[in-house]
């Protein structure tokens, strides 16, 4: 699904991190056997709380009330099995679709709502990005416009020709195109499939199952703009 050209080519894109460049399957799977709980159980009860507008925070809380989360990481690491990700959780079509973007002349970069400690982790997956935004070091998480007001004044561009890339339609799509971006909905992960909003898909510049073929669906527009 396409939505009609930009006026101007797009001169960057910026990717959210979570299930969009990071699967997160493996994390969650992580928290479950820390929990002590089965996976299947665990990322069942996750789906069940999306679809009725609940949160990753009211899964923890579900199966650990009072459940803390500075406190649990904490936890984890003293045992050894710290939080986070690194390079096997990278989507197989993460590292190449970064590098073609850039290798048409783009900005691209990379923003998402992840702890501080997220920083560190994504440096180390070596991703062809001009720049890393991570909510808890920049002070300030999606939806906020303030968020996506400084993607673009990032990538030195007017709002309208960046493209934001994610797999939530409340995080990612809606508070993008407020901000006057256009979007880009990636169908995958929990939120990806369990999200419904015709209209936000229908103002979407892209609706994709991968990140395949987006390096050559952003040569097309930008290709066919005036």
């Amino acid at each position: 699904m396409t939505a009609p050209a930009p006026d101007a080519p797009l001169a960057a894109v910026f990717f959210d991190i979570g299930e969009t460049l990071v699967s997160e399957n493996e994390i969650y799977g992580r928290w479950a056997d820390w929990l002590g709980v089965p996976r299947h159980t665990f990322l069942t009860k996750l789906g069940a709380l999306l679809a009725t507008g609940g949160s990753h925070g009211d899964l923890f809380e579900y199966f650990r009330p009072g459940f803390d989360l500075e406190t649990e990481e904490k936890r984890r690491a003293e045992a050894g099995a710290p939080n986070g990700f690194g390079p096997a959780d990278l989507y197989p079509d993460a590292r190449d679709c970064l590098a073609a973007l850039r290798a048409q002349g783009l900005f691209v970069g990379v923003a998402g709502n992840q702890p501080v400690a997220a920083a560190e982790q994504f440096a180390a997956l070596g991703l062809a990005a001009d720049v890393v935004g991570i909510s808890d070091v920049w002070g300030v998480q999606k939806p906020a416009p303030a968020f996506f007001e400084r993607c673009a004044d990032l990538a030195g561009v007017e709002p309208g020709r960046v493209l934001y890339v994610g797999d939530r339609i409340d995080n990612d799509v809606r508070p993008a195109l407020a901000a006057g971006m256009r979007a880009a909905f990636l169908r995958r992960g929990p939120w990806g499939h369990i999200q419904r909003d015709d209209e936000a898909l229908a103002r979407c510049l892209f609706v994709l199952d991968d990140l395949v073929r987006l390096p050559e669906l952003v040569a097309e527009v930008n290709a066919n703009v005036p």
